[in-house]
């Protein structure tokens, strides 16, 4: 199996050595469409200087002064009338010319053989040391013509440096790909760590913990791994107290209505006693009747797409509907409802968020105290409608405030299970509320009360 540190390696050279060819290419191209010209018309100029400098001074003897030429790093040929050349300086690798080029100088033409030396696509050509890859310029030795051919001599002029680019290409090539192997390896290495902290994961271990510091997109993603592992833990425990819970709230009232449904049996019971016990398997029935309608709700908004069933109601009808149906709960406690509903039409599903209004009251009647007050007030935002529900009571602590909506989280988690509750109204709450694309916020102050705002759009 091919790793991520392979492939980042062997891509990575392939980059480099691709970049390298095009790099050549388009340089080759430069070269001899820019450069090679260019190259051609300065040993022309070069040609034409040692031509004239001889021709100011003709007495001089023709083979000492281009041998003396030949000795500043050039290679010479010169032709006379007959065709007969007499090489000057290191000789050339090839010296076949043909004869109409050689006529041509002699005739007062200029052979330009480096822009029309044909050698592909190589800068290379430059470097060929062949007689038609010259400038050939015409010269009068003694009055008669002469056709003097010239180019310098690369190999000369060139031959260290030539050694030096290549030394310099090949230790910056294997340089690059020793940085990049190593280079690789750091940039793999969290990498690796989230691999092998996610294969922890999956057999359940969530102690993972990646010490990667650095500040680039794999240090956001190790922080969103850490986070996402803690959610994970946080769920997992939750999971397994909720099926702690679960058990729990079946198990007891299934004990009291089995226990109760014996004692039943007893023809020794008084009509009292019997319509008590009557009364207590009635309540335990409805408490498991109660948690199964939580599951199933929350199973059916999760698994359908558009659960909703939406109506037009007054909104602000729909709200004192739940405080009539919980006015014996409010009354016992002798609370204070304090009330600003004016009249609110919405869309939505009239169901759903019955039993919205009813979890957050009956939780603000829940946790408060006796003689304490809720304040529930409808505004109009535009196109959307605020409902707010704050209440007096006994608040939630800061630490527990992310976690509330938290599926089968609990905030109070001493209190007694049979009026604590599963945990999943708040939850149900949140999603009833998102499916209908408005929000819910919660503020919320230890001893001192909590309120929740809920934003729906109007239609």
């Amino acid at each position: 199996m091919k790793t991520l540190y392979f492939r980042i390696v062997i891509q990575t050279i392939l980059i480099m050595v691709l970049a390298s060819v095009i790099a050549f290419l388009i340089s080759n191209v430069y070269y001899h469409q820019v450069q090679k010209p260019n190259n051609g018309e300065k040993i022309s100029q070069v040609a034409s200087e040692i031509v004239s400098l001889y021709e100011e001074n003709p007495d001089q003897d023709i083979d000492a002064y281009l041998n003396h030429i030949a000795g500043l790093h050039y290679q010479m040929y010169l032709f006379n009338e007959q065709g007969e050349g007499t090489l000057y300086g290191e000789p050339f690798r090839e010296t076949s010319l043909d004869r109409d080029t050689i006529s041509g100088v002699l005739n007062g033409n200029t052979y330009q053989g480096i822009a029309n030396y044909n050698n592909g696509l190589f800068i290379t050509g430059f470097f060929e040391d062949v007689l038609i890859n010259s400038i050939g310029v015409p010269m009068d030795v003694n009055g008669e013509k002469h056709a003097l051919f010239v180019r310098p001599n690369i190999e000369l002029q060139f031959g260290e440096f030539r050694f030096f680019l290549a030394v310099l290409l090949v230790l910056t090539l294997l340089l690059s790909f020793l940085f990049v192997i190593i280079n690789t390896r750091f940039i793999v290495k969290p990498i690796t760590k989230l691999t092998e902290a996610t294969k922890r994961i999956a057999d359940g271990d969530y102690s993972s913990e990646l010490n990667v510091t650095r500040s680039d997109e794999i240090g956001d993603l190790a922080q969103h791994f850490s986070k996402m592992t803690q959610s994970i833990q946080r769920l997992d425990d939750m999971r397994q107290e909720f099926v702690s819970n679960v058990s729990h709230e079946i198990q007891s009232p299934l004990a009291s209505i089995q226990g109760f449904s014996q004692t039943l049996q007893s023809e020794e019971l008084t009509k009292e006693q019997r319509n008590q016990y009557l009364s207590i398997i009635e309540k335990e029935s409805r408490r498991m009747s109660s948690l199964s309608k939580q599951l199933l709700m929350l199973a059916s908004l999760d698994k359908e797409e558009d659960p909703l069933q939406r109506s037009n109601f007054d909104l602000a009808q729909q709200i004192r509907q739940v405080l009539f149906m919980l006015e014996w709960n409010w009354r016992e406690k002798d609370m204070v409802i304090e009330m600003d509903l004016p009249s609110t039409v919405i869309s939505a599903d009239e169901k759903l968020l019955n039993q919205v209004w009813t979890n957050l009251i009956t939780n603000s009647i829940k946790y408060s105290e006796s003689g304490s007050s809720i304040n529930i007030r409808i505004k109009s935002i535009g196109s959307t409608v605020e409902v707010m529900i704050a209440d007096t009571g006994m608040g939630i602590p800061v630490e527990d405030l992310p976690y509330i909506f938290d599926r089968f989280y609990k905030v109070d988690k001493v209190r007694n299970r049979s009026e604590a509750g599963s945990g999943l109204g708040l939850s149900i709450t949140k999603k009833t509320v998102e499916l209908h694309g408005g929000t819910i916020e919660v503020q919320s102050e230890l001893g001192k009360g909590t309120t929740f705002y809920i934003r729906l759009p109007l239609m």
